[in-house]
């Protein structure tokens, strides 16, 4: 598996990604929706993620396998929106990737670059407590369950209750 920055030029295979995932997605995403999974929708989006990572907010990459046919297996980003000094670790997987510790090994990695981000104290990964498998990857890579915030749902599937894992 490889990380690489999204770019621009990565719209197609996310649209397709996310157009072959979009019932794996729905319940949890509240983005999830046949008018994002749009070249063009996507290309707005990845214009915004490139100035991001251009200012240092947010840093996305896209998971592809190093064998066969190189399709996107799921993203992952390093979110500045939980205040200063920390980081948010989001992600998602393609519906025929998961379970393979795909998305756990890639959040292994992003984990180690944002601790030795200089302006980052803090790396938490949220996930709503109804979403059992993506729980499992801050759980397994030995995240500390902090708290459990109230929360209105975003997405179908969320009950509104957001577990706030802390690294280490």
């Amino acid at each position: 598996m490889v990380l690489s920055r999204n770019t621009v030029a990565d719209a197609p295979d996310l649209v397709a990604a996310m157009t072959e995932s979009l019932p794996h997605l729905r319940p949890w995403m509240p983005w999830a929706t046949g008018e994002n999974a749009t070249v063009p929708a996507q290309v707005r989006r990845l214009g915004e993620v490139t100035a991001s990572w251009d200012a240092g907010t947010d840093f996305v990459y896209l998971l592809r396998l190093l064998e066969g046919d190189a399709s996107v297996v799921g993203v992952i980003g390093l979110h500045r929106r939980i205040g200063p000094g920390a980081i948010e670790i989001g992600y998602w997987t393609h519906a025929a990737h998961t379970g393979r510790g795909y998305m756990s090994a890639a959040a292994k990695a992003v984990t180690g670059a944002a601790t030795v981000l200089a302006d980052v104290d803090r790396v938490e990964i949220h996930t709503d407590v109804a979403n059992v498998r993506s729980a499992a990857i801050p759980r397994k890579l030995g995240y500390r369950l902090e708290r459990i915030d109230e929360c209105p749902p975003d997405a179908p599937a969320c009950a509104g209750q957001m577990q706030i894992w802390v690294w280490p």
